[in-house]
């Protein structure tokens, strides 16, 4: 009951009532493994066997019980109107709330069931080995053979069917071409006149981003200056399988609408089954004044929730060979001709990007700038700059090597926060992350391990009643995933309104101002 009690504490996004009752099930079948474990222990010191409990200690254990839950239930709906205000989010009626134990009874049930049911297989194992072995060593390999069977049909097994058929479906809906959405007529889109890669090869989001964004005119307007129309080219999966052809395709698609001479290249890597974001695409060409190309490319069918959990490997892969192909058909190029090189990534799409590069010297060596957006935990170069932070700067907003060329944002502004007292000259390389987002903080060291971000003083939009305890942040974090933009966004995973004052950081426009900012950001949410 602690810990079904203690479940109820915040984490970093409002929950429901019945991500609340996950939650607090899950932390009550630990707490129910934990108590029987510690019992066994008890029992083995003291050399007895297991004895009924009296009936006064039921009944102590009873009303201890009901007052727990019930001051931790008032306290939770508290800490949760607190943090859906931080949020601006809308609060939850009671009724709603009052899901949260019935779900967590059913979690309960449900998994200490199937561990009675596993401990009933160990336990037969272990009598049928009793008759070739000691009767204690059948019981341990018995239990180790269970085990392994259960862990070989959940890794290897289950998820991988599951992840078979979860392609094979969504690779379906990779052929449905969205309402509104039309084959461009311009010679500068994959997809468009002349293209090398048809238009039934871009994939749904490819179809998606190759024929949005804004014209020169729409440029113009914003700007005040005369604009260039765009240019944007992709591969999707239907092209090819091979990772390095589809990302050749990419580069030929640049030499073809002549991308490589604009005044700037983006080479952006997708998330999930192909998606990026439009807002920060347009940002990118309205900064730009349209002299510029973005390119990218599909590496899965699985959607981003999917793709974070099973597709790291051909994220990396896709992020490392589509750079790779840009920038060899790039450094060709006579050095006074060449655009300025910019990366970006958002979320599993970050890692991809990340994978091309080994470190800060080489994103500054080989480009003008890059922008990652909400990384993952797991990114090796994001984790590198967090870990490897100035002394006294916090993991939530750190400082790396005085912010020379790494810096981090974590306001809906954008900007680089704090702001390093020395410059910020050549690259820039931009981290945009939210205190609130389990996206970047989650990691399975936060079940027996206290973070640095949970020591230190919260970000803004994190209470600061939010406190680690074993077992139970992580899965209160974990449980933030699936539900991370559901949220207002400049909270939890929800990054578009950083769009314009991050490239605006990063590409430093000549005479751009905090209102042409601000101007441009009301385009974008029109």
């Amino acid at each position: 009951m602690l810990l079904v009690g203690v479940s109820l504490t915040p984490s970093l996004l409002p929950r429901s009532g019945e991500v609340q009752g996950l939650v607090s099930g899950i932390t009550a079948a630990c707490g129910h493994a934990l108590g029987l474990g510690a019992a066994a222990v008890w029992r083995a010191f003291a050399d007895r066997g297991p004895r009924s409990a009296r009936g006064g200690a039921w009944r102590l254990f009873v009303v201890l019980a009901a007052v727990l839950l019930t001051v931790s239930f008032v306290l939770g709906r508290r800490w949760q109107a607190e943090l859906r205000r931080l949020m601006g989010a809308p609060e939850e009626p009671l009724w709603h709330a009052l899901l949260a134990p019935v779900v967590a009874v059913v979690v309960y049930a449900v998994l200490v069931g199937t561990g009675r049911i596993l401990h009933v297989a160990a336990r037969g194992a272990g009598r049928l080995l009793s008759r070739w072995m000691g009767v204690r060593a059948a019981r341990t390999v018995g239990a180790l053979v269970v085990g392994a069977a259960v862990v070989l049909v959940v890794t290897d097994v289950a998820v991988d069917g599951f992840v078979a058929a979860a392609d094979r479906t969504f690779s379906l809906a990779d052929d449905d071409t969205p309402d509104g959405v039309a084959r461009p007529d311009s010679p500068l889109r994959s997809g468009g006149p002349g293209s090398a890669v048809p238009w039934e090869a871009l994939g749904r989001e490819g179809r998606v981003f190759v024929a949005g964004g804004p014209s020169a005119a729409q440029i113009g307007a914003v700007t005040g200056r005369p604009a260039r129309p765009p240019v944007r080219v992709y591969a999707g999966l239907e092209l090819t399988d091979d990772v390095e052809q589809r990302a050749r395709a990419v580069a030929a698609e640049l030499d073809r609408t002549g991308g490589f001479q604009r005044a700037r290249l983006l080479v952006a890597t997708t998330t999930g089954s192909g998606w990026v974001d439009g807002d920060w695409a347009a940002a990118f060409e309205y900064l730009s004044g349209g002299d510029s190309a973005i390119a990218s490319m599909q590496y899965s069918y699985l959607p981003s929730a999917l793709s974070y959990l099973v597709d790291q490997d051909r994220a990396r892969a896709a992020g490392r060979e589509l750079f790779d192909a840009v920038y060899e058909r790039w450094t060709a190029l006579p050095a006074d001709d060449r655009p300025e090189l910019y990366v970006f990534g958002e979320s599993l799409g970050s890692f991809g990007a990340e994978a091309a590069f080994s470190g800060e010297h080489d994103l500054h060596n080989r480009t003008s700038g890059a922008v990652f957006v909400g990384p993952p935990s797991f990114n090796t170069l994001f984790t590198e700059f967090r870990d490897d932070r100035d002394p006294g700067s916090p993991e939530v907003e750190p400082v790396y090597r005085d912010g020379r060329t790494v810096r981090f944002s974590t306001e809906p502004d954008g900007g680089a926060h704090p702001s390093p007292d020395g410059p910020w000259n050549g690259t820039r390389v931009l981290y945009v992350q939210h205190p609130s987002d389990p996206v970047v903080w989650w990691s399975p060291s936060l079940l027996f391990e206290r973070p640095d971000w949970l020591a230190e003083p919260p970000g803004d939009d994190v209470l600061d009643d939010m406190a680690w305890i074993p077992l139970v942040t992580f899965w209160q974090v974990t449980l933030d995933l699936p539900f991370a933009t559901d949220v207002p966004s400049g909270h939890g995973h929800r990054y578009d309104r950083e769009a314009v004052a991050a490239w605006a950081a990063v590409l430093r426009p000549p005479g751009w101002t905090r209102a042409d900012t601000r101007r441009l950001e009301e385009v974008l949410e029109r």
